[in-house]
């Protein structure tokens, strides 16, 4: 009996071993859905070095680029050919969810169509005027919009449908002004747009907290309004929500991480245990810091079912402003 017990003890801590062994990555891979030098750069960027940092991963993780439609590309060649491949986590932002709700990663996906594992960081959306516009508060803005929609041009990096269009959408739509009636104009990247805004082309930039920092500091631009969901902590706590200033404008910039739709609960799993322990390392959340995102930490099932429930919201959105039918 003795030898029997002994052999079970063993039995079983081989098979603890086991399922605590059950996935690790041989060939760790963030894939990029863009060119060398941008978001998605980044966002691949905060996991490859925060990992390495927090000492998460024992072989070093490669980042691939691989561009196309804001992920589009990768989101397909995913779902084709490497649906099942655990090694690699792909980058995703806000403006991926948004292609996604309109169909423009194609007719036949959807957000049910990957493993949304985890959250790099965020940015949340501002209303941004130069420093010397009349305005100094969201409700002065908007009375002066609402009397006149077509005098007031906004802009942003972001064609029609783009994230950028939609924070001029949804802050348009909470003023009760149709955002179809709103003269918007499309730069090519939040430079040109700010050059504009700084040259009174427009008078209105619906751009991102992070980016501001340097502009606010030197004291070029006011920020009327944060779209986040409550006040922001650090340098930016002084700066009101659209929200408690009597305005529904919201728009959370998301970065983060998905695997393929087929991959297996084990590496799902794996992945979803690195992300809960990176968050608890102050050498992760710094890398995150570093790389001008805001802490948002999240992961798994409920990860996944936050970004399903964002893609919907998102659906709505378009589909309120005439995006799609």
């Amino acid at each position: 009996m003795k030898f029997k017990f002994g052999a079970l003890l063993l039995t079983g801590g081989l098979t603890l071993a086991a399922n605590a062994l059950a996935f690790e990555p041989s060939k760790p891979e963030c894939i990029a859905p863009a060119k060398p030098g941008g978001g998605f750069d980044l966002t691949c960027r905060v996991v490859s070095n925060g990992f390495a940092d927090a000492g998460l991963l024992k072989t070093p993780m490669a980042v691939t680029f691989m561009p196309g439609g804001v992920g589009a590309v990768a989101y397909n060649h995913i779902n084709a050919s490497r649906p099942d491949d655990g090694d690699a986590l792909i980058a995703f932002s806000s403006g991926s969810l948004l292609n996604i709700a309109q169909g423009k990663f194609g007719k036949d996906l959807d957000e049910s169509d990957a493993r949304w594992v985890g959250a790099a960081g965020v940015d949340y959306g501002a209303v941004i005027v130069k420093a010397d516009a009349p305005w100094n508060t969201l409700a002065e803005l908007v009375a002066d919009i609402q009397k006149e929609p077509t005098k007031y041009v906004l802009g942003a990096g972001g064609g029609v449908g783009s994230q950028d269009w939609m924070k001029a959408a949804i802050l348009m739509k909470s003023s009760s002004v149709d955002p179809k009636s709103m003269r918007y104009v499309a730069y090519e990247g939040g430079g040109e747009a700010l050059a504009a805004l700084m040259g009174g082309h427009i008078q209105v930039y619906p751009g991102d907290v992070g980016e501001m920092k340097g502009q606010l500091e030197a004291g070029k631009v006011k920020m009327l309004a944060v779209m986040s969901p409550e006040r922001l902590d650090g340098e930016f706590a002084g700066i009101p929500t659209a929200k408690e200033q009597g305005f529904d404008a919201e728009w959370t910039i998301l970065r983060g991480y998905y695997l393929g739709p087929k991959v297996s609960d084990d590496a799902y799993d794996y992945w979803s245990a690195q992300f809960s322990k990176a968050y608890d390392s102050p050498a992760f959340m710094q890398t995150v810091a570093d790389k001008g995102l805001m802490p948002f930490k999240m992961q798994g099932q409920e990860f996944d079912q936050y970004v399903k429930q964002r893609v919907s919201y998102m659906r709505d959105l378009a589909r309120e402003a005439g995006l799609i039918d």
